[in-house]
């Protein structure tokens, strides 16, 4: 007789959510939110603020968990609903899928729990949501506390959430910060610190905080590890017209370091001294912050007697537009990676039957490649290798536990579509790069669909545009083909992207989004361009290239273009140097003028890399960059 099979470990879960509703009747509140954020609104999160992972088991990038004394839930938007429904079977916590602001969604699942509407109808009593407020954005928790309130809820976030129920929390990061020195760093911290100056005086301001991870490494030329995947480091900064207070973890920043600060003005203060600091400004004083880039916890430090003035960060409004220096390096980091991708690719193509390959040995020997190249730190984001319908999750990540198997050493080979979305960080600039590849023979309705996309991300490419055109006009270019068609997809088009900084870096971008002025196409900007098609549990194709913001000349001296009565246009350059699998295109899709662009970019690629590489690489970068002919 066959021995009954163990019973399944029991999730880790259910206890978690045990000890955090024991906090809600403790302190007698009725629901609490755990978003994905930290002090600095981080998009990668320092372990110790993962708390929506560790009480909930799911793991992707964005997400909210919502705690009621008998329900849970994981609220997150369409590139995460696979992975969500995967990592949240059996654990207790229902998804709830977002497709539209977040707040209300947050609100109207508070008000359809029948225990505390009960309360709320019964009672007549006020009910209380709980939040951290030093980890919630000023604008969202303006946001949510207006909507509870027609509700007889009330935010409550003076109270760390997770303190005391998360055994072993992490603590913060210990990572040392260094400079981002010449030549990469060609402008000064000084020159940087006086035109913040200066924008601060435009305003009125007496101060200025900067709580974001991106405008602070930038705006002093540091950099750190204190965030996966991301340069940065953990600190907060009070600007004011005549020094800089960086307020970091004690021993993260050297003597030498220190010393060279303080000869440009910045004073090391420690990190836990950045809400005393705040709280003790002078009555009188004017301060500007970013309602999109500071916590609400921050915000109610500000003592009553302080102007508050809200505006963006102009930080980040400056480093969204690189310089040309920055530029000229950014091109040499995209010859780099396109090298290291070529490597990869010829390497992959000759092993497919040789050697057992699946999604984690691609991570692994692409990751491996870019590390030989010069310049390199780190990965830019988590590698995306998703094979058939693994790719159809926009967010996919491979996993030992879970991951498709591609190739064998005794000649198997799976046929389909391998999409790899992936990045790194070089001194000189940061990368991204969508490529979808045929493994074997594609069929018909993946060429459909791969050439809608790529008739999207060239279409976009080349669009010439006013200056300060808002993403939502350029969106809809990218849709175009595919909308012809009935298919559309769910995230954004594109992104923008730092300088050796965040991989996803504001203020622009390319989506549907409700446009913000702030987000205008400006020279020097660099943005992904990445629309896609997702078939779930058959296949996802995304095609992405970066693109640089440049002045459009005009084509003949007296053209109208770039004229006053017309305004100055922009124009897209490329950036990113990788070839574009041509075997999966439908030549009867393509026009004339498609063809000539694929091929134009196909000879920009063959000459800028041809020099970098050689032996099999080589040979692999100019079959793939051949001239497509009907």
């Amino acid at each position: 007789m066959n021995a009954p099979a163990p019973a399944p470990a029991a999730s880790p879960i259910s206890a978690r959510l045990r000890a955090l509703r024991g906090r809600l009747a403790e302190k007698g509140w009725h629901a609490a939110l755990i978003p994905s954020s930290d002090p600095h609104l981080s998009e990668y999160l320092p372990e110790r603020w993962q708390g929506r992972v560790w009480f909930s088991g799911f793991t992707g990038s964005s997400g909210t968990l919502m705690v009621s004394p008998t329900r849970a839930a994981v609220f997150t938007d369409s590139r995460y609903w696979e992975q969500a429904e995967a990592e949240l079977a059996g654990s207790g916590v229902d998804l709830v899928k977002l497709d539209g602001p977040a707040v209300p969604a947050y609100v109207q699942w508070l008000v359809e729990q029948p225990d505390l509407a009960a309360l709320n109808a019964d009672q007549k009593q006020t009910l209380t949501l709980a939040v951290d407020g030093t980890v919630m954005g000023l604008a969202q928790a303006q946001m949510l506390a207006d909507a509870l309130k027609a509700c007889q809820w009330q935010l409550r976030t003076q109270d760390d959430v997770l303190d005391g129920i998360w055994p072993d929390r992490p603590g913060l990061p210990t990572a040392a910060v260094y400079e981002h020195a010449l030549p990469y760093a060609a402008t000064p911290r000084r020159d940087k610190l006086a035109a913040l100056r200066q924008a601060m005086q435009d305003k009125g301001a007496t101060h200025h905080w900067i709580a974001t991870l991106d405008d602070l490494a930038w705006l002093l030329n540091l950099r750190g590890a204190d965030v996966d995947y991301n340069p940065v480091f953990l600190g907060h900064a009070l600007v004011s017209l005549d020094k800089v207070d960086l307020f970091v973890g004690e021993g993260k920043v050297d003597a030498a370091l220190q010393a060279r600060l303080l000869n440009d003005g910045v004073r090391v203060q420690p990190y836990a001294q950045a809400l005393p600091a705040i709280r003790a400004l002078p009555q009188g004083a004017c301060l500007l912050i970013d309602p999109k880039r500071i916590t609400w916890g921050l915000r109610e430090a500000v003592p009553d007697g302080v102007k508050v003035i809200e505006a963006i960060n102009p930080s980040t409004l400056a480093k969204s537009r690189k310089t040309d220096a920055e530029a000229a390096f950014i091109r040499e980091a995209m010859e780099r990676d396109g090298a290291a991708m070529c490597i990869f690719y010829a390497w992959l193509e000759q092993a497919l039957g040789r050697e057992h390959i699946s999604e984690l040995t691609i991570d692994e020997r692409l990751s491996a490649e870019r590390a030989r190249q010069p310049g390199y730190v780190s990965l830019s984001f988590p590698t995306i290798a998703g094979f058939n319908g693994n790719g159809a999750q926009p967010h996919y990540r491979a996993t030992p536990e879970s991951h498709a198997q591609i190739s064998t050493p005794q000649g198997l080979c799976a046929e389909g579509l391998l999409l790899i979305d992936s990045g790194a960080q070089y001194l000189g600039g940061t990368t991204d790069i969508t490529r979808t590849w045929a493994i074997g023979t594609p069929s018909a309705a993946q060429k459909r669909d791969y050439t809608l996309v790529l008739k999207g991300t060239m279409g976009l490419s080349r669009m010439r545009f006013p200056r300060g055109t808002l993403g939502p006009m350029l969106d809809a270019v990218a849709r175009a083909p595919m909308w012809e068609h009935g298919m559309d997809f769910g995230h954004g088009t594109g992104h923008g992207v730092g300088y050796f900084l965040n991989v996803h870096e504001g203020p622009q971008s390319i989506s549907k989004a409700m446009p913000d002025p702030n987000m205008a196409m400006q020279p020097g900007m660099i943005t992904s361009i990445e629309p896609a098609l997702y078939r779930p549990r058959q296949w996802g194709i995304r095609i992405e290239n970066l693109v640089l913001n440049v002045p459009l000349a005009p084509q003949v001296p007296d053209a109208p273009v770039g004229t006053p009565e017309h305004g100055e246009y922009l124009a897209f350059e490329t950036l990113t140097l990788c070839p574009i699998d041509t075997r999966c295109i439908d030549l009867n899709l393509m026009r004339d003028d498609e063809l000539a662009w694929l091929n134009a970019y196909h000879a920009e690629v063959h000459r800028r890399l041809m020099p970098l590489l050689e032996g099999d690489a080589l040979a692999w970068m100019m079959e793939r960059t051949r001239p497509l002919t009907r």
